[in-house]
């Protein structure tokens, strides 16, 4: 009795949805938002060509970079895109390289973590350009590119909400 009482616990602690994500923005969830995008016909398809993951400076791929606010910058986690037969696939998930951003063809993105949700539910006023318009999420990078996806883009940031991860403490 004691034994299925213990079973019993222990199951529904596994089936709680925060008992076993990870860190928000961390390392691991660099890697399924990695997979993610790669499952997402709208971004391997709609990016990929020369209209957005062509401009990768001769390199053959872009980075984006992603934090929550309170963490800071040196919290960040990348994803590298990188075109592959006209598709934009990522090819990694994970923490930041060293390689330095380029503006003119990478991306750096900080939100507050209520605003990173809000953007990932597509909640009014939250979807790409709201989002940058107002100022929930600070953006470096190619402004004018990314205006020119913003299907692309909203689908990017939808992905903020379907990937689970604690919020309460910060990336190690």
């Amino acid at each position: 009795m004691k034994m299925q009482k213990t079973l019993g616990l222990l199951a529904g602690v596994a089936l709680m949805p925060s008992a076993w994500a990870g860190t928000y923005l961390d390392a691991d969830w660099a890697k399924q938002a990695c997979d993610a995008w790669n499952k997402s016909e709208t971004l391997t398809q709609e990016l990929g060509g020369d209209n957005w993951a062509g401009n990768n400076g001769g390199r053959g791929y872009k980075i984006i970079r992603l934090y929550r606010e309170k963490c800071g910058p040196g919290s960040a986690v990348q994803l590298t895109i990188s075109q592959q037969d006209g598709k934009a696939i990522c090819t990694y998930g994970g923490k930041p390289t060293d390689e330095k951003l380029n503006d003119d063809m990478d991306y750096l993105m900080w939100a507050t973590y209520d605003d990173w949700q809000c953007m990932g539910r597509g909640d009014w006023g939250c979807g790409a350009m709201g989002a940058m318009m107002t100022g929930k999420l600070n953006f470096q990078g190619p402004k004018g590119e990314a205006m020119g996806v913003m299907g692309p883009f909203n689908a990017f940031l939808q992905m903020m909400d379907d990937i689970p991860g604690d919020a309460s403490q910060c990336p190690n």
